[in-house]
């Protein structure tokens, strides 16, 4: 049967099944392993400068007092435990998805 029809319309046929493939491969790769990731690099870079404007805001406050009741605030609202001896906040782990 493939030797009735013209060689121009094979080699075109092979070239669109082709880019074809190709181009499902990259939207396979796109969704699965770059768009996720790109994602996670993005919030992690929002999160980052969220936490860098807050502390600037917290460094501005003139009472040490009221500086450290902001920090404990903060870090009870983000679900961790303020430990008191040495003045830090105990973050909770990272849930992982799996």
């Amino acid at each position: 049967m493939l030797k009735l029809l013209p060689e121009w319309l094979k080699i075109g046929a092979g070239a669109a099944l082709g880019a074809l493939v190709t181009f499902a491969m990259y939207a396979t790769l796109n969704a699965l392993v770059w768009l996720p990731a790109a994602e996670k690099h993005g919030r992690d870079l929002e999160a980052a400068e969220l936490t860098a404007a807050t502390n600037k805001a917290i460094g501005e406050l003139s009472n040490a007092a009221d500086q450290a009741r902001v920090r404990r605030r903060l870090c009870s609202e983000r679900g961790g435990l303020y430990d008191f001896a040495k003045s830090v906040c105990i973050e909770p782990e990272p849930q992982t998805d799996g």
